[in-house]
């Protein structure tokens, strides 16, 4: 998802960098004598273009993707002017809109997700999308009123070094349990929760697992077993991680369950297989948002932006290009992705309202017992 992802979701995971685009036509306003084609051509022939702003994360994949492709097609067909904006991580892009509410920095906002819900509903006017029938129910119900839209989920679980583990004869791990086990002590890096979209997941993976009242322990447990706490997905996966760049210590590192197509599809030289696994009972299922951003001047455009962003067109791009899963069910992910994405049937999950009332809490004690 990849994430889809630092602090974002999924990240992408070769294609982290910053995405300034400018797909350049004309908005509607004035419609035209002819009425052969009404919806285009009342795009195309308004006086005054119109500007959008797409605010996002900093892992949003780089210009001359398929993504931007899509992104040009929106103009082309709507007139609708599309810059984007990058805010940073996912902490600090929530933190911004919601500062910012009533005088945001953009106009639509994508990435907000289930770990940062709940506060972040302020920052947005209520709008449900045109394309809500073909979003997944079990992503819509996160949002009753309408605010967001699920624009695609991922889940954040352990990876493996898969060959890591072959080489020294260890049997990877496969439960919470096997991780405070001393024959995997100083094995495993984590995110820091509070600066880290996959480390708060991680976290309240584990909250879901053992309950609000025996996550503490756990975590104790951890600790005495060597855990290694980084401050972003970058970090970990990249620096720390054996099994990406293959120069790190660790062998178990929390990413996606996306990240192993990532390493096939991008690997150099080629492969045909994954070097990495998951273990599918740490993973929590972590689901993006997009919305139109309080006090935008221009919400009729902004409503576009969200429909298409939840439409096919965009959809059949993120899996690919995000490394996430589509929230539309109509849309099938691309072979590659399906053959070596490990699906979680029962993703660990905590209602966004759990998570608004008790995230501070958490943190704190988190980083009492962790880092003190």
């Amino acid at each position: 998802m990849i994430h889809r992802r630092s602090t974002t979701r999924l990240g992408a995971l070769a294609l982290v960098s910053v995405l300034a685009l400018v797909a350049c036509s004309d908005d509607a306003a004035d419609a035209p004598t002819d009425t052969t084609d009404t919806t285009q051509a009342t795009d195309a022939t308004d006086e005054a273009p119109v500007t959008i702003t797409l605010v996002t994360y900093d892992s949003f994949p780089a210009e001359g993707t398929s993504l931007n492709d899509a992104l040009a097609s929106f103009t082309a067909s709507t007139g609708i002017e599309v810059e984007l904006v990058i805010a940073g991580d996912t902490g600090t892009m929530v933190s911004k809109a919601v500062l910012t509410a009533g005088n945001p920095e953009g106009d639509v906002m994508w990435g907000v997700d289930n770990t940062s819900l709940s506060r972040a509903l302020p920052a947005f006017e209520p709008y449900t999308s045109a394309e809500i029938d073909a979003l997944d129910p079990a992503l819509t119900a996160l949002v009753p009123g309408g605010e967001l839209t699920p624009v695609d989920f991922g889940d954040v679980c352990i990876n493996t070094d898969l060959e890591w583990f072959t080489a020294e004869g260890l049997e990877p791990p496969t439960t919470f349990a096997d991780l405070v086990d001393p024959a995997y002590a100083d094995l495993l890096t984590v995110q820091n929760p509070a600066t880290s979209s996959p480390g708060l997941a991680f976290l309240l993976a584990t909250v879901a697992e053992f309950g609000a009242d025996g996550w503490q322990a756990y975590w104790t447990d951890l600790r005495d077993n060597g855990v290694e706490v980084v401050d972003s997905w970058t970090t970990a996966y990249y620096e720390r991680f054996s099994g990406s760049s293959g120069d790190g210590p660790s062998p178990l590192v929390v990413s996606y369950a996306s990240s192993p197509p990532a390493e096939v599809i991008f690997a150099d030289p080629p492969r045909d297989d994954a070097p990495t696994g998951v273990m599918t009972e740490t993973c929590f299922r972590q689901v993006e948002f997009a919305g139109v951003l309080a006090g935008t001047d221009h919400p009729e455009q902004a409503q576009r932006l969200v429909d298409f962003l939840a439409s096919a067109e965009f959809q059949q791009e993120v899996a690919l290009n995000l490394f996430v899963w589509p929230a539309r069910t109509d849309v099938a992910p691309p072979p590659e992705f399906v053959e070596f994405a490990d699906v979680v049937d029962t993703p660990l999950t905590v209602a966004p309202e759990d998570i608004e009332t008790n995230r501070e809490v958490w943190l704190d004690e988190w980083t009492q017992i962790v880092l003190r």
